[in-house]
């Protein structure tokens, strides 16, 4: 995997300063998959070149890798493409210039020079124009070659990788910001887990070129793996207001299809959270957490109860809260409302001493959205550390898929969904949840229901033990 600057900027020994290598030595740097080697091919007063060569280590890769295809692990192009890997390696080689800094020649930070980035390969799988609308608006030009799958063979046909070379005056913390967000979005297949930082991530290195991108949504949307709630929060904080609720609700509206469609004489949704109403008032409790609590639907009824006397919305993306604080109108609350109710951004997976001390907590159709390695530490924040009383949790009935004639065999019911569970599934979970941490669970059917394959949703109420 090699990436190649070039700059003829007088003297062009400068980009030494910038990149804070000296041209005179090979230097090698340990990744955590593998090392880097930095090295001048050429250098001069009139020209120059920095090489940044990964090898990558292929036994890494093997390591803790689905093995669901056998031979994955030992054919595969991660060790030579061009891909989050480099990413990585720009952030731990190249940090500074990143970041936009310069000790020993501070002027050099933002003076725009000729650049030319040369990338040997890059994965492009019928997607030419794509690569080209990533780097085009933002004033490259942009020269691609072709490679064929086997020289020896030209009747194979071509390869699905390009060699790229991109040209521009520009800074050169911008030509390797734009390096670091958009290769990941080409190969659309990153190696380590995608969270939250991975939003500041992006914000931080799109700041001053993303916004105003017209691809912001295709880069985002590949950026964070289509992780849905991550895309959304990212846009939040990219796109105008107006912009973001109209991506919202058409994404809304095509995620509700999929349940409504059987169901015409009644919203799912609307079905699930009275029911979960009906269990919570049927406890007794007097505060409730809920737990990705999204646009405060669930919310808006419990506050409507003067029962609930403190409850508390958490959810992981700050647009969603925001449209929480629109339905529920908290601004023109009565102060003693007001003060029933709070909003918290937050993560489900990590502690937080202020979800301890509540006498109920919901989950409404949340945990299919984690990934399963997660759920483990999402058991410990709500159910060792929080500790409520009574807890509800619903999630999706996969045997009831088979009833929604639009969604095909072996898709789940929505994009963001990273697994959906069977009865048996589901009540194996939350058995084993509630025998660790002192509860008994019972368990509800939700929504239109069928003789073979159950309820549209599942419902498990966890009761703690004295």
């Amino acid at each position: 995997m090699l990436l190649t600057i070039t700059t003829t900027h007088q003297p062009a020994t400068d980009l030494g300063y910038l990149l804070h290598k000296h041209p005179e030595r090979v230097q090698t740097f340990k990744l955590n998959f593998g090392q880097a080697h930095v090295f001048y091919p050429e250098t001069s007063e009139q020209r120059c070149t920095i090489a940044l060569l990964l090898d990558v280590d292929p036994v890494h890769l093997v390591r803790g890798r689905d093995k669901s295809f056998a031979l994955e692990q030992y054919v595969n192009d991660r060790p030579y493409v061009a891909s989050s890997f480099l990413s990585v390696a720009l952030s731990e080689v190249f940090g500074t210039a990143l970041n936009g800094h310069c000790n020993a020649r501070p002027e050099l930070v933002d003076t725009v020079l000729p650049l030319k980035a040369h990338l040997v390969v890059v994965p492009c799988r019928g997607e030419v124009e794509t690569l080209r609308s990533l780097f085009e608006p933002l004033g490259y030009t942009v020269t691609l070659e072709p490679h064929v799958l086997d020289e020896q063979y030209p009747e194979w046909g071509m390869s699905p990788y390009y060699s790229i070379t991109l040209e521009a005056t520009c800074r050169l913390s911008d030509l390797l910001s734009h390096i670091y967000v958009l290769i990941p979005v080409l190969d659309n297949a990153k190696h380590y887990w995608i969270g939250d930082d991975e939003v500041e991530k992006l914000l931080k290195r799109g700041q001053g070129w993303l916004e105003e991108h017209p691809q912001r949504n295709l880069i985002a949307r590949r950026y964070l793996r289509n992780r849905s709630s991550l895309v959304r929060s990212a846009l939040a904080r990219l796109l105008p207001e107006e912009a973001v609720a109209q991506e919202e609700e058409l994404a809304e509206e095509k995620s509700n299809a999929t349940e409504e469609a059987p169901e015409r004489h009644g919203n799912p949704h609307e079905q699930r959270l009275l029911a979960v109403m009906e269990v919570l008032q049927q406890s007794n409790a007097h505060s409730v957490l809920d737990l990705g609590c999204g646009e405060g639907k669930l919310l808006k009824l419990l506050l409507a109860s003067p029962a609930f006397e403190r409850i508390l919305g958490l959810d992981v993306s700050y647009r969603a809260l925001e449209y929480a604080n629109k339905r529920l109108r908290l601004e023109r609350l009565p102060a003693n409302q007001r003060k029933r109710i709070t909003l918290l951004h937050g993560s489900l997976t990590y502690r937080d001493k202020r979800l301890e001390g509540y006498d109920a907590a919901t989950v409404v159709e949340v945990i299919e959205h984690l990934d399963e390695p997660r759920l483990a530490a999402f058991e410990r924040v709500l159910f060792e550390f929080a500790q409520p009383a009574t807890v509800v949790i619903t999630t999706p009935n996969a045997e009831y898929n088979v009833k929604f004639a639009a969604l095909p065999a072996g898709q789940f019911r929505h994009e963001d969904h990273r697994f959906e569970w069977t009865r048996q599934q589901f009540q194996d979970w939350a058995e084993r949840v509630a025998g660790r941490y002192g509860y008994v669970v019972r368990y509800q059917p939700m929504g239109p229901q069928d003789d073979e394959v159950g309820a549209l949703s599942q419902m498990g109420i966890f009761s703690r033990q004295s």
